[in-house]
């Protein structure tokens, strides 16, 4: 059986654009109604209970996404047309940062374990270390060194149809770690890749997951 060439499709993009009016229904009016320019209460009311997202930030050199978590309530509501979050340690590559200071533009998908339901907002992101927003977004005795102040352009509730086609929040949907490379095992066949003198075996392969497993779970700031 023949397939379609993907990246041929890619490349003739311009040439023949599907019609997706035709292929798709229009929104709802109350859909579309839904789509506001600014947080009402039921909006806040999800914000405070919110433990996780995914932003999304772009610049001339790409787009990037990724996970954003806290306790309940770290997405701070500042205004109704306003949220602040703060940068916490991840893998120091800061793209989101790097980003946000050439294309202000970002987007925010909101997960809520246990839930058939996502949240949305789409903005504008300024980055801000302003003395008083970093203390009213400090976690413990933890002060954030920057924070992300997000106007808002657009905010809606979205369905969770892509949570039950995946499952997600079911216990048999649940990974077995041993199923997948773990992460000494990635990290050894990046040796193998760069060519390393020196190929880990199974010990140090195995502490290596030892660490990052504490350090996933303890090293949060």
């Amino acid at each position: 059986m023949n397939h379609a060439d993907p990246t041929q499709d890619i490349q003739n993009t311009a040439a023949a654009q599907p019609d997706l009016d035709a292929l798709y229904d229009p929104p709802a009016e109350r859909i579309q109604k839904a789509v506001l320019d600014h947080l009402v209460g039921f909006h806040e009311a999800y914000l405070k209970a919110a433990t996780f997202f995914c932003l999304a930030t772009g610049s001339e050199q790409g787009l990037d996404a990724s996970p954003r978590g806290g306790p309940p309530g770290f997405v701070h509501v500042l205004d109704e047309h306003t949220v602040a979050f703060a940068d916490w340690p991840g893998n120091n590559r800061i793209e989101s940062l790097r980003n946000l200071q050439r294309d202000e533009r970002l987007g925010m998908v909101f997960l809520f374990p246990g839930l058939d339901i996502f949240m949305r907002i789409n903005g504008r992101g300024r980055i801000s270390t302003a003395p008083e927003l970093l203390a009213e977004l400090k976690e413990g005795d933890h002060l954030p060194k920057t924070a992300t102040v997000v106007l808002i352009d657009e905010v809606l509730l979205h369905c969770g149809k892509a949570i039950n086609r995946a499952k997600l929040w079911q216990e048999g949907s649940r990974l077995d770690r041993q199923a997948l490379p773990s992460v000494g095992k990635m990290l050894a066949e990046f040796a193998k890749m760069d060519n390393a003198q020196a190929v880990m075996d199974e010990t140090q392969i195995e502490q290596v997951n030892t660490h990052y497993a504490h350090a996933v779970r303890h090293d949060l700031y």
